[in-house]
C-alpha cells in the first residue's frame, strides 16, 4: 500500500463500470495503468474470460505493479443452461477475490465481468455485497460487466454506464484483434 499520500486522497472507493457499450473492461485497465504510475499495486481477477489471447495479457506482463488472473473457459457460458465448470471456475474467482480482499495486500482490485457472473446466477449477489461491505476501508475495487444490479450500483462511489450508440458489428465487422481483444 502506498503510504505516500494524504490520508483524505487515499484509496477506498468502489466503482461500478457497466452497461451495453465497448470500454468497461477498457476503462477498468486505464485506471489500473494510471494507479501503476504511483507505483500502486493493482490485481484483476477477470470472470468467464480465460483462454483467449486478450491484447491486455500481454501488455500487462510489461507493467510489473499490474497482475492479471482469468477464471472461466475458452467457451462462451449458455445463461440458460451453465456448465458445472462455469460454476467452478466462478467458485475459484470468487475465493481468489476474497484472498485478494482479505489477505493480501493490493491498492486496487479489478473484477471483471463480475456483474455478468452475478446475473448468469455463477456467483451469489449477496456474498459480492457482503466482500464489499466488509472490505478494508484503503482497497479501491472495480467491478465491470453487463447487468450491474441495482444493490450494486447502490454500493457504489463511481457508477460509469457505458452505452452502445452505434458498433461495427451492426455492420457485420467481426472483433479485432488489438482493439476488441
Amino acid at each position: 500500500m502506498n503510504k505516500d499520500i494524504p490520508e483524505t486522497s487515499q484509496l477506498g472507493l468502489i466503482h461500478v463500470i457497466s452497461g451495453t457499450g465497448k470500454g468497461k473492461t477498457t476503462s477498468a485497465l486505464g485506471l489500473a495503468l494510471r494507479a501503476a504510475g504511483h507505483n500502486f499495486q493493482t490485481l484483476i481477477i477477470q470472470f468467464m474470460k480465460k483462454g483467449w489471447e486478450y491484447g491486455e495479457l500481454k501488455a500487462i506482463e510489461l507493467i510489473p505493479q499490474i497482475t492479471i488472473i482469468q477464471y472461466g473457459t475458452p467457451e462462451f457460458v449458455d445463461k440458460k443452461n451453465p456448465l458445472k465448470i462455469d460454476f467452478e471456475e466462478a467458485k475459484a474467482a470468487l475465493d481468489r477475490t476474497k484472498k485478494a480482499i482479505f489477505k493480501d495486500s493490493w491498492d486496487i482490485l479489478v473484477l471483471d465481468e463480475i456483474n455478468v457472473a452475478i446475473d448468469f446466477g455463477l456467483v451469489s449477489e449477496d456474498e459480492v455485497i457482503e466482500l464489499l461491505k466488509r472490505k478494508p476501508k484503503k482497497l479501491e475495487i472495480i467491478l465491470t460487466g453487463r447487468y450491474a444490479t441495482d444493490k450494486i450500483i447502490s454500493l457504489a462511489d463511481y457508477y460509469n454506464e457505458v452505452c452502445e450508440k452505434k458498433h461495427p458489428y451492426q455492420q457485420n465487422i467481426l472483433a479485432r484483434k488489438g482493439v476488441e481483444f
